[in-house]
Parts: structure tokens; sequence; C-alpha cells
């Protein structure tokens, strides 16, 4: 089927769910084009708030509309929402323990043409350094909707990151195994363990089939639920490989990689190597131009891996 990014599929299912109820509502930072949520915005006008430019009041906003039995929905580009209201989102939303579910969007280097300013390669350290602040980055449409759909049924804080542009399917309609806060397992493997989140889910299972032409045994895992990070997953994908292999859109520190090698190192010792963005301004350009040019792509996990096991 064709592309759906997964920004677009939030927005969707919040429209749906916002019919019914009419105590969620959405804001934006004056980006409810970027956000896929005219939409909403359109339908739902009662229920949109437009902060503008103003991240800071966004999140602060979200969290008084929580405390009056709201159910908010902030979206704003990650970049900015996890560092311009990084204090809000600590204190009103984290700290308070409010309802608000916040929404980065063009995660990671989606805005690539734009440079350092508008990267986001720092929000899951940051994010996951909040006592109460969960921390999401699914890796396809399908996976948005499952995981959109258990956030509406609580009520407890999180960060949700998605990218800028449609991305192809990880898994298939009708098919698409989820539970909250549990990893999935994309392949089974016994020589190497990828584990990967967001974006980067789509190449690490590429990769295994290219390792698989090679005579290769690589598992995959999709830790879409980067904080409350799955250790049994980890520990059990990591057990029985020689090594482990983590490929996250996000600075080498602090991240997917930091945590996984916590785990491994305590739980079941072995060669971790992490793939991630170089800590460095990023390259401009177009996702998968980045992505190329720092081999986090199919070929360049797939080098990787026989690196490991060496």
């Amino acid at each position: 089927m064709a592309k759906i990014a997964n920004k677009q599929v939030i927005c969707d299912i919040l429209v749906e769910a916002g019919r019914k109820d009419k105590d969620i509502v959405a804001l934006c930072s004056d980006s409810r084009g970027s956000a896929s949520f005219t939409g909403f915005a359109n339908e739902l006008p009662e229920q949109f708030v437009e902060t503008g430019i103003a991240e800071q009041n966004l999140v602060s906003i979200s969290a008084g509309l929580a405390k009056c039995g709201k159910k908010p929905y902030a979206a704003s580009p990650a970049c900015f929402l996890s560092t311009r209201s990084y204090e809000q989102c600590k204190v009103d939303v984290a700290y308070s323990n409010t309802n608000v579910k916040l929404v980065g969007i063009s995660g990671g280097i989606s805005y690539g043409a734009l440079g350092m300013s508008h990267h986001s390669a720092q929000d899951i350290a940051a994010m996951s350094a909040v006592p109460n602040m969960r921390v999401y980055i699914p890796s396809d449409h399908f996976q948005t909707g499952c995981l959109m759909k258990a956030l509406i049924e609580d009520d407890k804080p999180a960060y949700i990151r998605v990218g800028r542009n449609a991305v192809d399917d990880v898994y298939e309609e009708g098919n698409v195994p989820f539970e909250m806060d549990k990893a999935t397992v994309v392949c089974e493997g016994t020589d190497v363990a990828i584990i990967a989140c967001g974006e980067m889910v789509k190449p690490a299972k590429d990769a295994a089939e290219l390792l698989k032409a090679e005579g290769i045994s690589a598992g995959v895992v999709d830790m879409y639920c980067v904080k409350p990070l799955d250790t049994e997953a980890i520990v059990k994908a990591a057990t029985g490989v020689k090594a482990v292999v983590t490929v996250e859109e996000h600075a080498p520190f602090g991240g997917l990689g930091s945590m996984v090698s916590q785990v491994v190192g305590s739980e079941c010792p072995k060669k971790v190597i992490n793939i991630a963005l170089p800590d460095a301004p990023v390259i401009t350009g177009t996702s998968k131009e980045v992505f190329d040019y720092y081999k986090m792509n199919a070929e360049g996990i797939t080098a990787k891996a026989k690196e490991a096991l060496k």
C-alpha cells in the first residue's frame, strides 16, 4: 500500500477518538500543517488550541488542561519541544504527573536541509532522563496506530517522536504484533541481534535479509518503547547470539545504544556496537541522503553486524 507518515496516523486516530470524547484536545505551536493536525482543527475546532510559536506555553497550557480533566495532545517539532520547553515537560508534565501526550514531530534529522538547529538528536536521552516520562518511537504507521490507541486509554505522561515523511511499512495490515511497553521481535536470529527504534527498524529488517543471504542469522528487535525499556526482550535477544548491534536516529550518547549496552553489560556481557548519528553537526540533506552518508542504511548495518561477529 502507499506510504503513510506516522504523524498522519496520529491525527486520524485523534479525530476518530475526539468525535466520541470531547475531552480530547489537540494543541499546536503554529505547527498544525507540519503536524498534519489541520484535519483535526477543521473538524473539531472547539477541541483545538493554537498557541503560536510558544512551545513553553504549549506544554504548560496542556498541563493546565489536563489538571482540569481534559486529555491534551501537544504537537510541536521535536527539536523545539524537547529543548525549548524542556523545563515545562519536566515540571508541569512529568513531575506533576499530568495526562499530557507530547508529540514530537519531524524528529531526528527529518528537517535535514535546515541543519543542526532543526535536528532532534538528543531527545531520547533528554526525555528518558525525566522521571515519569515515557518515550516512544514507533517504526511505521501500523505500529503508530496501535500505540496511539493504547495511549488514549491511559492517563500518564508520554513523549512520542515521529518523523516528517512517509515511511516504508515494517509490518503488514492484519499482522501487527503489538503489546504496550513490550518490544516487538521482527525476526529471530542466532548469530547477531539488531535492536533498533523508529525509522531505523526498516533498514535493520532489510539488513537481516542481506545477512541471511550470506549465511548469517540476524534477529531484529523493534524497541519502539525506549522508556520503559523492555530489558527482558534485550536479554532474550542477546543471550543466544555472539554480538549485539543497536541502530538509532540519535546522538551516540544517552540513547538506545547506551541503554542497551547497560543492560547487556550487566546481564549477559558481550560485544555491543552502536550505530548512531555522529557527535558533530550532521550534514544537510534529505533523510535518505543523511542515512546513506553515515551508513545508517541496510548495507551499513549489514557491514557493522559482520564486523561485530569478527
